[in-house]
C-alpha cells in the first residue's frame, strides 16, 4: 500500500496553502518605509558608443530623487563571472568587465545606461524618457560564425576577438582518428539548439535597504541562491563585508535557472539605497525580462557518430559554437563545457568521444543556465544523431540504442565522469510497456484516414545532478564551493526547525525536507519547520539549481539530523541508565534493545534544555547541530521517453498525441512532487521543440520580445502525460540514495518530439532527416515541400 507519511509518501505540499490562497510573500509584496522606485533607461540599440548621457532636464522633473549613470560606478566592481574555463592551449578564457551601468559602450538591446530613482515608479519612468542620449551606433554582431570571422566588429574593444574560449575535452586526436578512419558507417548531423527565454511566472524584483546606524545593507531579491548573491555582490562588486550584508529571498515564483545569477539590478538597488539613504525598489516588467534575464541554450553543433559493421558505436565527436551573449553571466562558461561535454557519452558505451566548444561573444542578451543547463544540449545532439544513424543503417531505433547501452556499473566514460548506478534496459522496458508500440501501425492508419501523418519518436537520456565535489569543480574553474548546509535546531518540546542553505522556488522543499527528518526520528511531519532564503538565518549554502536540492541539500539535512539523533541517544541512555550502544530510536521512542524500557522523543529533548537529570560531564545542554555536505560525485538520473505526433501535411501543424516518460531517479521521497516536476519539465521541453525560440535581426533587435511573438506552451498544446519512476537504482554516494528529478523532463523531451516528427514525415514519403527547433508549422511545411 502507498505510504501515508514519511519518505515515499505523496504528502500534499504544505506551501501550496498560502500560494493558492494568495497569501504568499513575494519580493514585490515588500514595501519599506520611505521607499523610492527605480526605472532603468536601457539601450535600444545592440551596439553603440555612448557619446553623451545628459540628465540635466530629467533631474529636475517631479519626484526625481537622483539619477545614476555609469560614471557613478567608476571604481565599483563589475558583475563577476563564477566560473573560469581554460582553453585547449591552457590559457584562461577572455573575460571582459561587466559594469553595473554601461560605461563607454552599450553591447545589447536592454543594456542599462542610466537609472532614475524617484518617489513613484511612474515619475521615474517619465524622467528617464527625458534623458538625452547620443549613441553612435556600431555594427552589431549577432551570428556566431560571423562573430568569429576575420574583420568582425568586436563586442569588447579590449579583447583580441569575439572568442571567449576554444575548449577541447575527452579522447585525444589519435583515438578519434582511429575510431573514424576504421568506421563502417559515419552519421553526420548539423543542428541548432534554439535560444530560449526562461519566463518564470514572477519577473525579477530587487529592493535595497541601508541602515546607517549599524552600516548594514539588506537586499530583498528573487534569487535561487541568496548566499551566492551575497558573496558575489559583497566581495566583488560593492566591497561590503559579508557580516554587513544580508540577502533575503522570500517566496520566489519560479526560476528555471534564470534566478541563479547575480544581476546588475541587485547591485544597483543595494548601492543606491546607501547613496540616497532610502530603500530603493525595482520590479521588472515582462518586457524587461525578455531583454535582461539571462537567456538559455543557443548552440550550433556539428556532430558525427562512427559505427562498426555490427552497428556498435565506436566514436563520437562534436564541434559546437555556444553563444555567451554580450557579457559573461555567473555560470555561463560552465554550461557548454563541464555541464555539456561531460554528458556526451549519454547512455552509451562509446569508447572514444571528443567535444570541441567555441564560446562566442555577440551583441545579444547574456546566455546562462536554463532548466537542464548543458545536459539538454548534449542529449539533443546525441539522440538526434543516433536516430538518424538508425535510419541510415536500417536499424530499429530502440534496438540500436539497447545494443549500445552501458550495462555494467560503475562505468567510466571517456569524458571524465563515472556513472555509479543505472539500468537503461529497465527504463526502456518500462517505456515499451507504457506506449503500446505494437499498436502504432493501427493508430497510424487511423491518422491517415483523417489525412494526417503519424510518427513515433523515442530517445534516452542521462543527466548529471548535484554537481560536485568542490575540490574537483574548483580544478575545472568553479569559483565557489558546491556543498550544501543545514542547521537542525530542536526545541525543548520536541519540534524542529531546519535551516537550509537550499532555496525553494516551486520544488516543494517545505514538504519534502520534513518528510526526511520526520522519517528519521519517527515523529509527525508537522513538527518539522523549514527555514530558507535569508542569509541572516541560514548557514552558508549554494542554493538550488541543477536538481541538487535533495541530493545535496537533503543530504546535509540528513547529516545534521544524524548528529541530533546521536546526541539524543546519549541523553536517552543516561535517562534510562543504559549503554548508549543499546539505544534504538523508532517511532519517536528511544528504547533499550531487548527490554521494555523506553523514553519518548519529547522527554529527551526537554532534558536537553532542562538538564536536571543530564550527563553534564559529557554533554553540553541544548540540541542543535550543523552539517555541511560536499558530494563525492554527481548523481546520474536517466530514463527513456517516447512521443507520438500527428502532422497535418496541409499546414505543417504538429500535434502531440501522447507522451510517455520512464525515469530512474533513485529513491523517491515524495512521488507526487516528482510527478509534478516531470510534468513541468515535459511542458518546457515540448515548448522548446515546437513553440519557443528567440529571434534577433541582423541589427541585434530582439524580434520575439513579448508573448505576442514568443510562443509559450499552453494546456491545449500538451497531451496528458504518462509518467513512471518505478525503475530505481539508488545513488550509491549520498545517504538518501536520491538522484534528482527537476530537469529530466526538459532534457529528455525535445529529441523525442523531433524524432517523432521526422518519423512521421519519412513515413509520409518526405525525405526529411532533420528540422531545427522550434518545429513551427511553417518550418515543417517548408521541410515537406522543399
Amino acid at each position: 500500500m502507498p505510504k501515508d507519511h514519511g519518505i515515499g509518501a505523496s504528502t500534499k505540499r504544505r506551501e501550496d496553502v498560502r500560494f493558492l490562497t494568495g497569501k504568499g510573500r513575494y519580493t514585490d509584496d515588500i514595501s519599506l518605509p520611505g521607499q523610492a522606485y527605480v526605472y532603468f533607461l536601457r539601450s535600444d540599440v545592440a551596439h553603440g558608443r555612448l557619446n553623451k548621457v545628459d540628465t540635466s532636464v530629467a533631474q529636475n522633473m517631479p519626484g526625481v530623487v537622483r539619477i545614476f549613470t555609469g560614471a557613478d560606478f567608476e571604481g565599483v566592481g563589475g558583475i563577476p563571472c563564477g566560473w573560469q574555463v581554460t582553453d585547449r592551449h591552457g590559457n584562461p578564457m577572455q573575460e571582459p568587465p561587466h559594469p553595473v551601468l554601461a560605461q563607454g559602450k552599450v553591447r545589447h538591446v536592454g543594456d542599462p545606461i542610466a537609472a532614475v530613482v524617484a518617489e513613484t515608479a511612474a515619475q521615474a519612468r517619465n524622467a528617464a524618457e527625458a534623458i538625452e542620449l547620443d549613441i553612435e551606433e556600431l555594427p552589431a554582431v549577432v551570428d556566431m560564425a560571423a562573430a568569429l570571422s576575420d574583420g568582425s566588429a568586436k563586442v569588447h574593444d579590449e579583447l583580441d576577438n569575439n572568442l571567449c574560449y576554444d575548449w577541447v575535452f575527452g579522447s585525444d586526436d589519435a583515438a578519434m582518428e582511429a575510431a573514424f578512419s576504421s568506421a563502417a558507417h559515419v552519421t553526420t548531423l548539423e543542428l541548432v539548439n534554439n535560444r530560449l527565454v526562461a519566463n518564470p511566472m514572477e519577473p525579477r524584483v530587487a529592493v535595497g535597504d541601508y541602515n546607517s546606524t549599524n552600516d548594514e545593507s539588506t537586499l530583498y531579491t528573487t534569487s535561487q541562491n541568496p548566499h551566492v548573491i551575497r558573496l558575489l555582490m559583497g566581495a566583488f562588486v560593492l566591497g561590503i563585508p559579508e557580516h554587513k550584508l544580508r540577502v533575503i529571498a522570500p517566496d520566489v515564483g519560479g526560476g528555471f535557472g534564470s534566478k541563479i545569477f547575480h544581476y546588475a539590478e541587485e547591485a544597483f538597488c543595494t548601492f543606491a539605497a546607501k547613496a540616497i539613504g532610502r530603500p530603493v525598489k525595482w520590479t521588472a516588467s515582462r518586457s524587461e525580462a525578455f531583454i535582461t534575464d539571462a537567456h538559455g541554450r543557443d548552440h550550433v553543433t556539428k556532430i558525427e557518430l562512427a559505427m562498426d559493421a555490427d552497428n556498435n558505436f565506436t566514436g563520437l565527436r562534436t564541434h559546437t559554437m555556444a553563444n555567451m551573449g554580450a557579457y559573461l553571466s555567473t555560470f555561463a562558461p560552465s554550461v557548454p563545457t563541464y555541464l555539456h561535454g561531460t554528458l556526451m557519452a549519454g547512455n552509451y558505451k562509446t569508447p572514444a568521444i571528443q567535444v570541441n566548444v567555441k564560446a562566442v561573444f555577440t551583441n545579444t542578451v547574456p546566455v546562462d543556465a536554463y532548466r537542464g543547463a548543458g545536459r539538454p544540449e548534449a542529449t539533443f545532439q546525441l539522440e538526434r544523431v543516433v536516430d538518424k544513424a538508425a535510419r541510415e543503417v536500417g536499424a530499429d531505433p530502440v534496438a540500436l540504442r539497447r545494443q549500445n547501452f552501458v550495462t555494467s556499473f560503475p562505468y567510466e566514460t571517456p569524458v571524465a565522469v563515472a556513472y555509479d548506478t543505472g539500468d537503461y534496459n529497465a527504463t526502456m522496458d518500462k517505456l515499451m510497456e507504457m506506449v503500446d508500440r505494437d499498436g502504432f501501425e493501427a493508430r497510424a492508419a487511423e491518422s491517415a484516414k483523417a489525412g494526417k501523418l503519424r510518427g513515433f519518436g523515442v530517445n534516452t537520456y542521462i543527466e548529471a545532478c548535484g554537481i560536485a565535489p568542490s575540490a574537483l569543480v574548483g580544478q575545472l574553474g568553479a569559483r565557489a564551493g558546491l556543498y550544501e548546509s543545514a542547521t537542525v535546531r530542536v526545541n525543548a518540546t520536541g519540534g524542529l526547525v531546519v535551516m537550509t542553505g537550499s532555496h525553494s522556488h516551486g520544488q516543494g522543499h517545505e514538504t519534502a525536507f520534513p518528510q526526511v527528518v520526520a522519517d528519521m526520528i519517527g515523529i509527525p511531519e508537522n513538527m518539522v519547520e523549514i527555514v530558507h532564503g535569508d542569509t541572516a538565518n541560514t548557514p552558508m549554502g549554494m542554493g538550488t539549481y541543477g536538481s541538487r536540492s535533495l541530493a545535496v541539500g537533503g543530504s546535509a539535512i540528513v547529516r545534521a539530523t544524524e548528529k541530533i539523533i546521536n546526541k539524543a541517544k546519549k541523553i536517552a541512555a543516561h535517562l534510562m541508565e543504559a549503554s548508549e550502544g543499546d539505544i534504538e530510536l523508532k517511532d519517536g521512542q528511544f528504547t533499550v534493545a531487548g527490554t521494555d524500557k523506553s523514553v519518548a522523543w519529547g522527554d529527551v529533548t526537554l532534558a536537553a534544555y532542562v538538564p536536571h537529570n543530564y550527563p553534564l560531564e559529557e554533554l553540553e545542554p541544548g540540541l542543535e547541530e550543523t552539517a555541511f555536505y560536499d558530494p563525492s560525485n554527481f548523481t546520474y538520473p536517466a530514463g527513456a521517453y517516447a512521443c507520438e505526433v500527428e502532422v497535418d501535411p496541409e499546414t505543417g501543424k504538429v500535434t502531440v498525441c501522447s507522451f510517455a516518460a520512464a525515469d530512474d531517479f533513485g529513491n523517491v521521497v515524495n512521488p507526487m512532487i516528482v510527478e509534478g516536476q516531470v510534468h513541468g519539465g515535459l511542458a518546457q521541453g515540448i515548448g522548446q521543440a515546437l513553440l519557443e525560440g528567440v529571434s534577433y535581426d541582423e541589427n541585434g533587435q530582439l524580434l520575439s520580445a513579448s508573448y505576442m511573438d514568443y510562443a509559450m506552451p499552453r494546456a491545449d498544446d500538451l497531451p496528458s502525460f504518462a509518467v513512471d519512476h518505478s525503475c530505481v537504482t539508488p545513488c550509491t554516494h549520498n545517504p538518501l540514495g536520491v538522484k534528482g528529478c527537476g530537469e529530466a523532463g526538459a532534457i529528455g523531451s525535445p529529441p523525442a518530439v523531433v524524432n517523432a516528427v521526422v518519423d512521421a514525415l519519412q513515413r509520409g514519403g518526405h525525405n526529411v532527416t532533420h528540422i531545427d527547433m522550434p518545429l513551427s508549422p511553417a518550418r515543417v511545411w517548408q521541410a515537406m515541400n522543399g
